[in-house]
């Protein structure tokens, strides 16, 4: 009889999160989600709650967790610079006291772990596109770097992990993605533009509009999770997952107005401190070990994502 595989998620009540239970569930996996609701919320789990082979626990990665599981995915942080400004002291201990512990889980049970890294890591780039072998320009005692420097220093642990105690470890560095259940209030350009889009309110752009981005459909993200996740253990990452169609932030608004009918004006506003001017995945590494690349279009993905948004706001 085929063992069903059991898998722990942390911060997966979160965006990402629960989009990767759902695909779990869906491969025939027993899934544990394990979310302490500072960002993630119940609400996006909640049909998945009467699902046999699901599991939600009510926990903080920063204290140790004592599951039976053969897998881990390691999503827990809070991802966006609104949440993670909130109270940076905690964000840094969730990347680096979080990483531990479930480090030290996946060892005692000698199981396969996952890190969601971020693009983050990567600072503000000298290079475009960004490759995984560039080091990336962080500022670490910037506003930003409780999340940036937590992440990096993740890394850092989980491959001192993988050469010191043979753990077999997968690393993504996630590049921006979008879709269904992202936070209304997360500060995030596709979750701003929409929600201001569909009040009628004006859309803000920060800076000129000129800065770009690479958007990356939630179900394209997930589908790159999963092909890591079951490589050979000599592959580890870091790899880029991440949609390399670039666009800058004033076509994104311009295309959020033209899906939702919206009248919004576009309103500027100054540059945050340490904001990318640029952020754009190569994904050569992706594509070679994984056959992965993103599928979705932006203009199909923000349809699908104005439409979430669209329910939530009538609720």
């Amino acid at each position: 009889m085929h063992e069903i595989r059991r898998v722990l998620v942390t911060g997966g009540a979160g965006f990402i999160g629960s989009h990767l239970c759902e695909r779990l569930l869906q491969d025939g996996c027993e899934v544990i989600c394990v979310d302490n609701f500072f960002t993630g919320t119940r609400r996006n789990v909640s049909h998945l709650l009467d699902n046999h082979n699901f599991e939600l626990i009510r926990h903080d990665v920063t204290f140790p967790l004592y599951v039976e599981v053969d897998e881990i995915f390691n999503l827990a942080c809070p991802a966006s610079p609104i949440h993670y400004q909130h109270d940076p002291v905690q964000t840094t201990k969730t990347g680096v006291h979080g990483a531990i512990n479930m480090l030290g889980l996946a060892k005692r049970l000698n199981a396969r772990i996952f890190q969601a890294s971020t693009s983050e890591v990567y600072g503000d780039p000298t290079i475009h596109p960004q490759t995984e072998d560039y080091w990336g320009n962080v500022n670490p005692i910037g506003t930003r770097a409780c999340y940036d420097e937590g992440k990096r220093c993740a890394e850092t642990l989980f491959f001192d992990y993988h050469r010191q105690m043979n753990l077999s470890i997968k690393v993504a560095r996630i590049f921006n993605t979008y879709g269904p259940r992202m936070h209304p209030n997360d500060g995030r350009v596709v979750s701003n533009f929409i929600v201001q889009a569909l009040k009628g309110e004006p859309i803000t752009l920060f800076g000129d509009g000129s800065q770009t981005r690479s958007f990356c459909y939630i179900d394209d993200l997930v589908e790159g999770f999963v092909r890591l996740m079951q490589t050979e253990d000599a592959i580890t990452g870091p790899m880029n997952l991440g949609n390399p169609n670039e666009f800058t932030i004033r076509e994104l608004a311009e295309l959020v107005i033209e899906l939702t009918g919206s009248q919004s004006a576009l309103e500027m506003r100054p540059l945050p401190a340490d904001d990318p001017k640029q952020r754009q995945p190569n994904i050569d590494q992706a594509k070679s070990s994984l056959d992965w690349e993103p599928t979705i279009q932006l203009r199909d993905g923000l349809a699908k994502t104005i439409s979430y948004f669209d329910a939530l706001l009538a609720e």
